[in-house]
């Protein structure tokens, strides 16, 4: 788009709406919707130019937008609009018809000289066209549609309905996320005459309501951060507030490590004007109840920042974002340390109430809890996790108590006082009160750790029972769900399988576990009695959808920094591996191996035969007999065959991938003097089994680590 704009005069636009407070948790994201919506409008207008920029801004009682280089009037620009075929347009005679006339009228060009109307095209495809320039926007006008576009289609859950007095005296209905105060719409210093949500467009706005109340008048659009900051005691960019609050918790921090999570940022972000941070404290009793709990009521209830010290303990100091900037900020920490009180003995009340029962106590109220009207309650669920647990502990000759002791009391802590106040903290407090109880530790670490991953990226678990239990929690959710008709479809997975068929592969492949995952699948399936379920789920399917899960997974990896291509994952998830623990390895021999001279032509040959064997119809015989093999080249390649067979078995027992591939190249010049001097589909039937024989064997060997015709 040409920024040469002569006739038109560009200066900057500010549009802001100033609301009573708005929702703290959406504001980042109304902010960024407003702004980005204004901006769209006067875009596709050509209202602005290449220098053109936007900056966002929301405060709790504002939204707004300023633009650099906005024109008052875009330039005319011409338009060329097919009207009709000409043989539709004129009669015989040559006069305009009804229809062409009707269509040039929609258009608003009544009054055209017909004669200046362009005929193109050749035959019956000749058609009219309209050739004329159209008037480029006007600023005013499109600011007003682009604000009520905008607004209308801002994300907010819920809308307030309120009336507004015009200025005839009658009332108007409008709805908007919080009632509207005033509104600013400047171009440079001129006031654009629009209007939305009830309210005429001025050059005012509020200040703080305690540093600065009163009316704030912006002289210019490009003056309106300034004036804000300077004279109303507001940092009007949300960005800007944002990362003032994260430096200055960061020092009032000192020595500690201060927890900011990113929402809770955003929100007190989203709750103040003008930041200001006070350091506050608790009692010290209060940290005999563990951290989590007091660290969540505080960020969830309090919207409090906590510190820990550098071994990660819980200090009982916090600290807080204030919308009040003073010198004498002892009242505001009394309050917030009086407010944190009760919280915090909340928390300790659940606490010890929760220890007078032992998990294990508790594992028959289980049975009261619904965990799918289909697939039974809670200890429906515990008892085929459990079964799950115990067969993997056996197959990988772990201790099959711990798993089963593990998985009966797992879930218990569901039912404690303190996890039906704060659920994020399921798991948590399960490793505590199992502790308290006597448990195992690895029973108790296995609590909270079968959860994990939780996300991805998210740590894994570290003890073996805990690994067993997450596996097996994941199975029977993901068998159950899929049982019942749940499985995920397009974007919906609102059970997360797929995060859990990602966390049964990074289980399997990160802790090394040798384990058969179709194995595992069916064993999973054997603990449902309902007959739904198992014909619902079927075992392919499930491990399918793994698999799928995997290949992203793989994707994501990498040797020396460079991720593994399609080509290599699908070359070793083709062949449909039971274990998956050894696929990373598998990879990183493949991309040695395909460094290699031979490799290029060994893939080749390996496609080949793959297509000689899937297109065979008869039974291929398990080995080849010498007694058949005639010429020199087929002698070649079997004694060839023959002689490495033995390396690549125990390169193969061995997982030594790399040595394996790497011995194939003694394979490379008889296959080619093979494929040169034999012909496999002989017309004797027996030399031709003979020779499919030999290749088949080939092909076994070769593909041991991969499908290398999947490189080919």
């Amino acid at each position: 788009m040409s920024t040469s704009h002569s006739n038109s005069q560009s200066a900057n636009l500010l549009i802001e709406v100033f609301t009573e407070e708005l929702p703290p948790k959406s504001l980042r994201r109304l902010g960024e919707a407003f702004s980005d919506g204004i901006f769209a409008h006067l875009k596709s207008a050509n209202l602005t130019t290449d220098d053109s920029a936007v900056t966002s801004f929301a405060t709790p009682r504002r939204l707004a937008v300023q633009i650099s280089h906005v024109l008052s009037q875009a330039e005319d620009y011409p338009i060329r609009e097919k009207l009709l075929p000409t043989s539709i347009a004129y009669d015989p005679e040559g006069k305009a018809t009804p229809p062409l006339l009707k269509k040039l009228a929609a258009l608003g060009y009544t009054d055209i000289d017909l004669a200046t109307l362009e005929k193109s095209g050749e035959g019956k495809n000749e058609a009219l066209y309209l050739n004329v320039i159209a008037k480029g926007a006007a600023l005013e006008k499109t600011a007003q549609t682009a604000l009520e576009q905008t607004l209308s289609k801002l994300p907010i859950a819920k809308m307030m309905h309120y009336q507004v007095q015009q200025k005839n005296g009658e009332l108007a209905d409008v709805q908007f996320a919080r009632p509207a105060h005033s509104m600013i719409a400047l171009h440079g210093n001129t006031v654009l005459k629009i209007h939305g949500l009830g309210i005429e467009a001025n050059n005012q706005t509020e200040g703080h309501r305690f540093l600065a109340p009163g009316t704030l008048s912006i002289s210019a659009a490009d003056q309106y951060e300034k004036d804000l900051e300077s004279k109303a005691k507001v940092i009007p960019s949300f960005n800007k507030r944002r990362s003032q609050i994260e430096v200055a918790l960061l020092k009032a921090a000192g020595e500690d490590l201060v927890l900011m999570p990113d929402s809770l940022l955003d929100e007190v972000t989203a709750l103040v004007e003008w930041p200001a941070i006070y350091e506050c404290r608790f009692d010290q009793e209060f940290l005999e109840v563990p951290q989590e709990c007091l660290i969540l009521t505080m960020q969830t209830n309090q919207k409090y920042f906590a510190l820990i010290d550098k071994q990660g303990k819980l200090r009982n100091r916090f600290l807080i974002v204030s919308n009040i900037e003073t010198t004498t900020p002892e009242a505001i920490i009394s309050g917030n340390e009086r407010v944190v009180r009760p919280r915090l003995s909340d928390a300790r009340f659940f606490f010890q109430q929760d220890q007078k029962r032992s998990l294990a106590s508790r594992v028959a109220d289980l049975g009261k809890v619904v965990y799918h009207n289909q697939l039974g309650n809670q200890l429906d669920r515990t008892k085929r996790v459990q079964g799950i647990a115990t067969g993997i502990a056996k197959k990988i000759s772990a201790d099959e108590k711990l798993a089963s002791r593990a998985a009966e009391i797992a879930k218990t802590d569901l039912l404690t006082d303190m996890v039906g106040e704060f659920p994020e903290l399921q798991g948590i407090m399960g490793r505590y009160y199992a502790t308290h109880d006597g448990e195992n530790t690895d029973v108790a670490a296995a609590c909270s750790e079968h959860y994990m991953p939780r996300f991805a990226g998210d740590a894994l678990p570290l003890t073996q029972t805990g690994t067993i239990l997450a596996i097996a929690d994941k199975l029977e959710t993901l068998v159950g769900i899929w049982g019942v008709g749940l499985a995920p479809t397009g974007d919906k997975d609102p059970y997360a399988l797929r995060r859990h068929a990602l966390g049964i592969c990074r289980l399997l492949l990160e802790k090394n576990l040798a384990l058969s995952l179709p194995d595992i699948i069916e064993l999973a399936r054997s603990q449902f009695s309902q007959k739904d379920v198992q014909e619902k789920a079927k075992a392919a399917d499930i491990y399918e959808f793994i698999i799928d899960r995997l290949r992203a997974y793989l994707r994501d990896q990498s040797v020396a920094g460079k991720p593994f291509t399609s080509a290599e994952i699908d070359a070793v998830l083709s062949q449909s591996p039971a274990q998956i623990n050894d696929l990373i390895e598998r990879l990183s021999a493949l991309r040695e191996f395909n460094a290699l001279p031979q490799a290029a032509q060994l893939a080749a040959a390996n496609k080949r035969i793959s297509n000689i064997l899937k297109k065979t119809t008869t039974d291929i015989a398990a080995n080849c007999s010498n007694k058949l093999l005639q010429i020199p080249a087929e002698i070649n390649l079997h004694q060839a065959l023959e002689a490495i067979t033995p390396a690549l078995n125990a390169a193969y027992e061995k997982r030594q991938f790399v040595e394996l591939l790497k011995a194939l190249v003694a394979l490379s010049k008889p296959i080619d003097q093979f494929f040169a001097d034999v012909m496999v589909m002989d017309p004797n039937p027996e030399l031709r089994d003979n020779r499919l024989a030999l290749l088949q064997q080939l092909h076994q060997k070769m593909n041991l680590v991969a499908d290398l015709g999947k490189l080919a």
